[in-house]
């Protein structure tokens, strides 16, 4: 049956079904198609999608014997109904690992939790509760809640398999969208830092879609860079990042000018932002994140670019929410442009 339709990379389909449905925007009576790299989902009649979701386009979708559940809180048929709503209705799956932000005072439940995430999520063997990342590695605490086998995965995102160690290093599956919008910026011959990269997916994406001369990719955490060697070794253009064990503040002592530098640091990045400005070239650009509260989301840009060095050297190029952060702050992407100095 003929239905209108959004494709999304794999890696963001959950994410993308549960806003659909959320919305009450995702056909029911059909089933979701897969198709490579590729996920289709039957919107509804009156569905509206903003651009930026995916793509729009009309497909052919067999009818859906059994619908099923819609939700893994429909699973847990013993809970009160205020249990279940209490449960957050998102999560992450990283390759073969799901993981949510379970509340305290259901945490005795948990691992109720973690077997009904098992029998709803497609090829789950592992779900463990998040309980944020911390230290100066950024290691993710977490904690197991069903399933078998190791914090170690590969996820798919973007055409790209990357090494991952939830345990060890920092991963979001949030941030598919920004590493390939980032990458899209880069131009043939570029010189590139990513910095506090994490296992590597802003500087291999951007190696793997541009033609970068150089790419830089920095990391206090020893497994994190370990994991990026795992992952660039895989690929032919993985030559082109260079890997680098160092804090960043002496990395960026002393370090020569480029033209794109990345700093996803949403917590600390701020003060190294004087340092990072210092590193790039006139005409070149700062892919900056930063967890920002609303209330402050008018006046912030300004005074990110008088800290950077003042209005006559930098000029804000764009600034987008990457997704909501906590009832009062969101995760935002701001992107400079040096235009001097």
């Amino acid at each position: 049956m003929k239905s209108r339709a959004l494709r999304v990379p794999r890696s963001e389909g959950e994410r993308a079904r549960q806003r659909l449905r959320d919305a009450r925007a995702l056909r029911g009576d059909l089933k979701i198609l897969e198709e490579g790299e590729w996920i289709f989902l039957p919107l509804t009649d009156e569905a509206s999608v903003a651009p930026e979701e995916g793509t729009l386009l009309e497909r052919d979708f067999a009818l859906a014997a059994d619908r099923g559940p819609q939700d893994y809180r429909d699973l847990l048929t013993t809970w009160s109904v205020e249990d279940r709503e209490a449960l957050p209705r998102s999560y992450d799956v990283i390759g073969e690992i799901v993981l949510l932000r379970l509340p305290t005072s259901l945490a005795p439940r948990g691992r109720e939790v973690g077997e009904a995430l098992l029998r709803f999520v497609p090829g789950a063997r592992l779900v463990g509760a998040d309980f944020g990342v911390h230290g100066p590695e950024r290691r993710r605490e977490v904690l197991r809640l069903a399933g078998s086998g190791p914090w170690r995965t590969r996820h798919r995102e973007n055409g790209l398999e990357f090494e991952v160690d939830l345990e060890r290093a920092y991963f979001s599956p949030r941030l598919a969208r920004e590493h390939a919008r980032v990458a899209a910026e880069v131009d043939v011959g570029n010189r590139v830092y990513d910095l506090c990269c994490g296992v590597g997916p802003f500087a291999l994406t951007i190696a793997h879609v541009a033609q970068p001369a150089r790419v830089v990719a920095v990391d206090s955490n020893p497994w994190a860079i370990e994991l990026l060697r795992l992952t660039a070794a895989r690929y032919a253009f993985g030559g082109r990042v260079e890997p680098l064990k160092v804090e960043v503040e002496r990395f960026l002592d002393g370090a020569e000018r480029v033209d794109r530098v990345i700093l996803n640091l949403p917590h600390e990045g701020i003060k190294y932002l004087p340092s990072v400005g210092n590193a790039v070239s006139t005409g070149g650009r700062l892919f900056f994140y930063e967890v920002t509260d609303r209330a402050e989301e008018g006046s912030r840009p300004a005074s990110l670019v008088e800290r950077l060095g003042g209005s006559a050297a930098w000029r804000l190029r764009e600034r987008h929410v990457v997704h909501p952060y906590s009832p009062a702050a969101d995760l935002v992407a701001y992107t400079f442009e040096r235009s001097s100095g």
